[in-house]
């Protein structure tokens, strides 16, 4: 069995939807994992704003504006009336099931079933136009099998037994679509893997399922040396690790969610990025190999604030960094990088969300420093630490950018640097430049 996720952009029109159709049309098991439509995430969360600011009247505007934004695509998308009309009385059901919401108080748990929405949406217009065109298949309710648990985590356990219970009951079907993103929490309540959460549906998907591969398919084929939205001569990297792949979604890549290589990993199912505008193109492959003493490339991570904490007490205190790390898990708060010196630590946070209350507890410590708009530089590779000559490439090309911090030798896969965001720019274009040709193969 293989598992085919497509992104909002691949079903962001008629037009793409039908694309996709043609792609899945195979002679194997697979199960399908769609996001919702481009645009609409977005739409349901400023609609869950207004809701939350009680500006009933704009939230009411924002479903009706959205309503007929689908049923634009519902025209284009069906050729028959009966799809066409059984399509339309679908969005009604949805978008009177939204504009309930304007009648009443509004909490967190009912934004989390608003946001859901747009998937369920996208599988079931999906759905109708298989069956409009004979193409066999069935629809998998994602909240039947996918579940997190009190900790937010997924439950796999669940997962497995509830996916296998759903799958058995079609046995007779090769072909399953289903939705990335939502969930159920703990308490059987609508939830979801937060955002870019259907890379990790599908990866979850694959490992309860034993899958073969796992192909995650997007407008960008493969993951690319550095930032193509930033960067010129960027190129697709052909194979990357699991390791180094978790290292570029986390420290930025934007077209695989951070989470979402574990799973796989667990299970060493193949992971595949592919493009869906050019169906043809090879793409990236995520697996157990990896090219030894190659640099693959380059992510980087912004709204990052640095955190200096100075003490004299800090020299030879026994327990000190764990009392500083304390701070941060009693805010919930991640820590990126951390570098050490006899009188000082300094680490980074993305999240600034009780930056103001962990300030306040770190000062009992000693001086505290914070730096804002900071971004940090991630180089990802194959044991870089033990090629002769990589670390040097690294900074020879950073000479002129002011190195905030530099994390070095923590991971195998990766030398990561601090500097300030507004030298972002320039950074990854120096390291375009300088550790990589345009062959693609390393400097």
């Amino acid at each position: 069995m293989k598992i085919l996720k497509f992104g909002g952009t691949s079903v962001g029109s008629a037009e793409r939807m039908k694309a996709v159709a043609s792609l899945i049309q195979r002679d194997e098991p697979i199960i399908v994992v769609l996001s919702a439509m481009s645009g609409t995430t977005n739409s349901l969360v400023q609609i869950a704003e207004k809701l939350f600011q009680n500006k009933k009247d704009e939230a009411k505007g924002l479903i009706t504006a959205l309503h007929d934004k689908y049923k634009q695509v519902v025209e284009e998308l069906y050729t028959s009336e009966d799809k066409k009309k059984q399509a339309s009385e679908l969005l009604q059901q949805h978008f009177e099931y939204l504009a309930a919401f304007t009648q009443d108080l509004f909490t967190v748990h009912e934004e989390r079933a608003v946001l859901a929405q747009g998937e369920l949406l996208s599988t079931a217009l999906f759905q109708f136009f298989l069956e409009e065109h004979g193409i066999a298949s069935v629809l998998l309710p994602a909240l039947n099998f996918m579940k997190i648990d009190e900790n937010e985590e997924p439950d796999a356990a669940y997962i497995a037994k509830n996916l296998k219970t759903e799958l058995e009951k079609h046995a007779d079907h090769k072909l399953f679509i289903t939705q990335g993103y939502i969930c159920r929490n703990a308490f059987g309540e609508i939830d979801n893997l937060k955002r870019g959460g259907s890379d990790y549906s599908a990866s979850l998907i694959g490992a309860a399922a034993d899958a073969d591969e796992i192909q995650i398919w997007t407008d960008i084929d493969g993951m690319h040396n550095n930032d193509p939205r930033i960067v010129k001569n960027t190129y697709p990297i052909a194979e990357l690790s699991f390791d180094e792949a978790a290292e570029l979604a986390y420290f930025g890549a934007k077209i695989l969610h951070p989470s979402s290589v574990l799973p796989a990993k667990q299970k060493n199912i193949p992971v595949k990025l592919l493009n869906t505008m050019e169906p043809e193109a090879r793409g990236t492959t995520i697996s157990s190999n990896s090219e030894s003493g190659k640099l693959k490339a380059v992510a980087a991570k912004d709204g990052i604030t640095a955190i200096k904490i100075k003490s004299g007490r800090m020299l030879l205190a026994y327990g000190f960094l764990r009392s500083v790390f304390e701070v941060f898990e009693r805010f919930k708060t991640p820590i990126d990088m951390i570098t050490t010196s006899e009188v000082a630590v300094s680490l980074t946070i993305d999240n600034d969300k009780f930056l103001k209350e962990i300030v306040t507890e770190l000062e009992k410590f000693g001086q505290v420093e914070v730096d804002q708009d900071q971004t940090i530089i991630c180089v990802v590779g194959d044991f870089i630490s033990e090629r002769s000559g990589s670390g040097l490439a690294i900074f020879e090309a950073l000479k002129q950018i002011p190195l905030r911090m530099i994390s070095y030798g923590g991971s195998k896969n990766n030398i990561s640097v601090l500097i300030n965001t507004e030298n972002k720019v320039e950074a990854l274009t120096k390291l375009n430049d300088g550790i990589f040709d345009r062959s693609g193969a390393n400097a």
